[in-house]
């Protein structure tokens, strides 16, 4: 039965929506999911689930029945396969891609297509009975006022309507997301003015052609005639299934064009195949100004959307729930504060920014000019300098995408510190930065001693000071666990004996002995008004 009013209505049911519902079921916030489709969409996108990711998976503990949900097997890594012109290239590498950072976290990187993670969120809502999921309904009206915000709904195919009322509205709903335009919120732009083509084929030709290859999961050919843009094979399983993204001129339709010759080009080779699916979309990339109007959010594609290259835009998703899901609870448990609301938008739409620009738009230019550049036809010698270079600097940029808030007003990051899609991996604590992950003297990882809200990690660390923080919190009503140990082994390496924790694992405040005063450092990271 409908519930008269709830503390949060999410619009939008799709990975990020649906992962919303489970982060903030779990923490016993009352929600509704309004969501049209009544089964996810089967198409085979955002392959790629980060270490953090997986982090927010472990944490809603459904980390182990994703990955027994992959298509692939282990032995066919995450990374691929970048080939010049084609794949039948004498000029290729196979590059570390994400999984040479899996040691700064707990869990490792995993590739499966986002509607099986989907599925199993999904199941997880099913069990959550403080979730009331609206799949089949559609979203048509967002209001708010001083009190309230109302989500106008109606079921699909016309006719019953309802108006649910809630403290606060996200909106999960994609690049096209009403809620956004109705808030008023508005987009920057990268367009590319390019159209891409995305096809679902099935060819066991095809995979025994690519065994010249180590066991991969992607191939991409950088051609010289497509400005740095991608072709871009990739394996939804082992031996028949795969999708393609190509650019395609800007009249294409699914009539007018050989996708089977389009196919053959960028293999270099002729193989049989057969089509599932041909769709497309544009290549641009969009973030909206801010994430916040009121008492109305929105999260992932509504948010920021770009091209499917790096698996940027689900996994960005996943950490919008997981900064904003715990802020929505604290302020509705009665221990958080607008500002803590406002902070979401503060750390995370600097990240978007950034990975837009530094990471996505960066990487089409820089292979577009070295196309430009360098050819075997031009310059042999050169060319192959050039491309040992280009394969070379495939871990560094890997390294620095490490997304962090050290310029958040809730963190006690360094002077002049600005959040950031880039940063360095590194096993030392620091303010604003995600927790990298070390072995307790139990021999159990740091992560699974890690407290729903805030965690102290306490290594040899004064009682004085492990006392003073559980009395500020207490005071302050803000859920707090203390986690001791020794300050030995791979915990050396944080370089702190004390490390205030969030609930999104990322770093709060470090210090070796506890501040003069402690209530003020508890009070900013929830962002409450300085404790008196």
């Amino acid at each position: 039965m409908a519930n008269s009013r709830y503390q949060v209505v999410i619009v939008g049911g799709g990975p990020v929506g649906v992962a919303l519902a489970v982060e903030l079921g779990l923490r016993g916030v009352n929600c509704a999911l309004v969501e049209r489709r009544l089964e996810p969409q089967r198409i085979p996108k955002g392959q790629n689930l980060t270490q953090r990711s997986m982090e927010h998976l472990y944490a809603w503990g459904i980390a182990d029945e994703v990955r027994a949900s992959r298509m692939l097997p282990p032995e066919y890594p995450m990374s691929g396969i970048v080939a010049y012109r084609d794949l039948s290239s004498d000029y290729w590498y196979a590059p570390p891609l994400r999984e040479i950072v899996n040691a700064y976290y707990f869990q490792q990187n995993e590739r499966l297509p986002q509607y099986l993670v989907e599925y199993v969120l999904r199941k997880k809502l099913a069990q959550l009975q403080n979730v009331e999921s609206r799949f089949g309904w559609l979203a048509e009206s967002v209001e708010q006022d001083a009190s309230d915000a109302r989500v106008a709904i109606v079921r699909e195919g016309g006719g019953e309507r309802e108006v649910l009322p809630a403290d606060y509205v996200v909106g999960c709903d994609g690049g096209h997301s009403i809620v956004r335009r109705q808030i008023g919120i508005e987009r920057s732009s990268s367009d590319f003015d390019q159209l891409m083509v995305l096809a679902l084929f099935r060819s066991k030709e095809l995979h025994e052609k690519l065994k010249r290859f180590p066991p991969r999961s992607t191939y991409r050919v950088l051609h010289p005639d497509l400005k740095g843009y991608w072709q871009f094979f990739g394996r939804v399983d082992v031996g028949e299934s795969w999708f393609f993204h190509s650019p395609v001129p800007p009249n294409t339709t699914r009539d007018n064009y050989d996708f089977r010759g389009l196919l053959r080009r960028a293999a270099g080779f002729d193989f049989a195949c057969a089509f599932d699916y041909v769709g497309f979309w544009d290549l641009r990339i969009e973030v909206a100004e801010k994430y916040q109007a009121g008492r109305v959010f929105i999260a992932g594609d509504a948010a920021h959307s770009h091209p499917p290259y790096g698996g940027y835009g689900l996994n960005n998703g996943l950490d919008d729930v997981a900064n904003l899901g715990w802020k929505l609870a604290a302020k509705l448990q009665g221990w958080g504060s607008d500002s803590l609301l406002r902070s979401y938008s503060e750390e995370r739409q600097p990240i978007f920014v950034e990975t837009g620009r530094d990471f996505i738009e960066a990487g089409i230019e820089r292979d577009a000019a070295f196309l430009a550049r360098y050819s075997p036809e031009k310059d042999r010698v050169e060319f192959e300098r050039a491309w040992k270079d280009q394969q070379g600097a495939a871990a560094p940029r890997v390294l620095t995408y490490e997304p962090h808030y050290e310029g958040s007003p809730i963190v006690f990051g360094p002077p002049g510190g600005a959040s950031s899609a880039r940063g360095s991996h590194t096993f030392t604590a620091r303010a604003g930065h995600h927790l990298p992950s070390q072995l307790l003297s139990s021999g159990r990882n740091v992560f699974e001693e890690l407290g729903p809200y805030f965690t102290l990690l306490a290594f040899d660390a004064e009682d004085r000071g492990v006392s003073a923080f559980a009395e500020a919190t207490k005071r302050l009503d803000i859920p707090l666990k203390v986690v001791r140990d020794s300050h030995a082994d791979g915990r050396k390496a944080y370089q702190a004996k004390f490390i205030l924790v969030r609930p999104d694992r990322y770093v709060a405040w470090i210090g070796d002995s506890a501040p003069v005063d402690v209530p003020a450092v508890v009070s900013k990271v929830a962002g409450q008004p300085a404790a008196r």
